[in-house]
């Protein structure tokens, strides 16, 4: 992912981390600062990774135009240590390059997402890490995302549903000191 590009590793915070640079917008927070904002409501997003364990399940976000506020607010005041960072949007397709320190490491990011996000987007990360970032030389994520509608009665933004796991707030999660810190260590903050 990016946030500075995150690397996607198993250690105890990972889960936490991955499942928050994930929902917080398509490609993470580096990318967030400029991304377009989704339409208000609830949305299923379906992401996929080479490097994160449980990857591949659709959840449920219920958010507003509030919640993508907040994520685009935290990627702005984010400091990040990358030589390169190039987002352009052209119509419905936006892409990123960027060249970032992480823990020692040179990663290479190249994002593209391509939607509305009215109805939907899909998305394609690829990172690769010089020297390789805690045993992990390269990540591959894609993202598929749909607007389903109104949120569910009773749910508010921030509000997410995963399968078999039950449900959080992610304006909540990111609030968390074990988030925080993850996201610190890996140069999302």
């Amino acid at each position: 992912m990016s946030g500075n590009a995150i690397p996607h590793q198993a250690s105890t915070s990972l889960p936490l981390l991955a499942l928050a640079v994930a929902l917080a917008l398509p490609g993470g927070t580096a990318f967030a600062a400029d991304a377009p904002l989704r339409k208000p409501g609830l949305w299923e997003i379906m992401t996929r990774s080479d490097n994160i364990p449980g990857a591949g399940i659709a959840i449920q976000q219920c958010i507003d135009q509030n919640t993508d506020n907040l994520m685009q607010q935290r990627a702005k005041n984010e400091k990040t240590d990358c030589s390169v960072m190039d987002l352009k949007r052209a119509g419905e397709r936006v892409t990123l390059h960027a060249v970032c320190k992480v823990e020692g490491s040179t990663v290479t990011t190249d994002a593209t997402y391509l939607g509305n996000f009215e109805a939907g987007y899909k998305g394609d990360m690829r990172s690769r890490y010089s020297p390789p970032l805690q045993g992990i030389s390269e990540t591959h994520m894609t993202q598929e995302a749909r607007w389903l509608g109104a949120c569910k009665p009773g749910q508010k933004p921030g509000d997410v549903i995963m399968p078999n796991m039950g449900s959080m707030n992610l304006n909540e999660l990111m609030k968390d000191p074990r988030v925080q810190e993850a996201m610190k260590r890996h140069g999302a903050n």
